[in-house]
């Protein structure tokens, strides 16, 4: 177990606001936007969901890494973060499934953070400012070179991250035996996505973020999954014209989270950055063609724009966010489509939704 170097560290958010602290992870300096997740448990699954790559995580639960980090107990092969902001850093855990601290598990990944910072006032301030982007540094104390730093750094708005973290390769998972076949269009796809599907008989092969229809097409699939993924939905035409394609074949398509919002992208909804987003394990969702109520794991930046759902002749809600009304699941009228923005595979996380998997393969058959 590695030593904790607890030297001074600086958070600078873009609109000046400075907080200080200790180091948390390895020495050095990072940047990207900095957004909050309200859960209560998950962080280890929250530090490798590929939706939150370049993004610099704030957890409001006051203790981070006190039950350790489990090997088998992850969204993706790394830690996709770009650093993380906490209340108690807990070098020390107590659970016996535990490889090794959360210490280590930085140092191994080169993940910088900061702890030991009132994490309610910094909440409280992104809440009411919105998500920005800040820095962290335990190697520079100098605020002006650190604000100086920071202003270089692009906005999230506007920007392509699923190419840089999606698979380069093509690969499978599940059993080749089974009844279904699944594309999945990885845009930074969770594995439990994958674990889902292959619960359900279905064989799947994941494709980079950049293949066409085609290439996808020639497997022979018997269906689509556009996956979640970071960045800005409307920097994807490439992935947009793929589920045009696949929507003018009359294939099943599936989308979650940015595949919810490449869904209505090619159906001429557009898509806008929200103030704060939604990330948490809590959320009320409304199906409003079942009349029934989920609680939901939620995790994105971006949404879709109400008013151009409600205006268009091409998709149909099926479900609303009771918090504020957002639109969470279209479904393409006449097609075997369908999207929602939150992970119905969330885990750990509520399994409410787990329902839209079994809606998805019996469109397979």
């Amino acid at each position: 177990m590695a030593e904790i170097a607890k030297i001074p560290a600086v958070l600078v958010l873009i609109d000046g606001t400075v907080f200080h602290g200790k180091s948390a992870g390895k020495i050095g300096t990072t940047t990207g936007e900095i957004c909050f997740n309200t859960g209560m448990t998950g962080y280890q699954e929250i530090f490798t969901d590929p939706s939150y790559f370049g993004q610099i995580m704030v957890t409001t639960n006051a203790h981070i890494g006190n039950y350790g980090i489990s090997h088998e107990e992850v969204e993706s092969d790394s830690i996709k973060i770009a650093g993380l902001v906490c209340k108690n850093f807990n070098m020390n855990y107590s659970r016996k499934m535990a490889d090794e601290s959360i210490q280590d598990y930085f140092l191994n990944d080169n993940i910088v953070g900061i702890s030991d910072i009132d994490t309610r006032q910094l909440v409280r301030h992104i809440r009411d400012k919105g998500a920005m982007n800040a820095i962290i540094s335990s190697e520079i104390l100098d605020v002006e070179e650190l604000k100086k730093r920071l202003a270089s750094v692009p906005s999230m708005d506007g920007l392509e991250l699923s190419s840089e973290v999606s698979t380069k390769e093509p690969y499978f998972f599940g059993d080749e035996n089974a009844t279904y076949r699944v594309a999945v269009l990885d845009l930074g796809v969770k594995k439990n996505i994958l674990r889902c599907f292959a619960e359900r008989d279905v064989f799947v092969k994941v494709f980079p973020a950049k293949t066409t229809y085609e290439e996808m097409k020639a497997w022979k699939p018997n269906g689509y999954f556009i996956s979640n993924g970071p960045g800005d939905p409307s920097a994807m035409p490439y992935a947009i014209e793929t589920v045009k394609q696949v929507l003018a074949d009359d294939q099943p398509l599936f989308g979650i989270c940015l595949g919810h919002q490449l869904l209505a992208l090619a159906n001429d909804i557009r898509t806008h950055k929200m103030f704060n987003g939604h990330r948490g394990l809590n959320h009320p969702v409304k199906n409003i063609i079942q009349n029934h109520c989920e609680i939901t794991s939620q995790n994105h930046g971006f949404g879709v724009i109400p008013e151009d759902v409600h205006a268009s002749d091409k998709v149909e809600i099926t479900h609303v966010n009771l918090n504020d009304q957002s639109i969470e699941g279209i479904r393409v009228k006449g097609k075997k489509a369908f999207s929602v923005q939150y992970h119905p595979e969330s885990s750990p996380g509520p399994h409410d939704s787990r329902y839209l998997f079994d809606d998805f393969v019996r469109l397979l058959g």
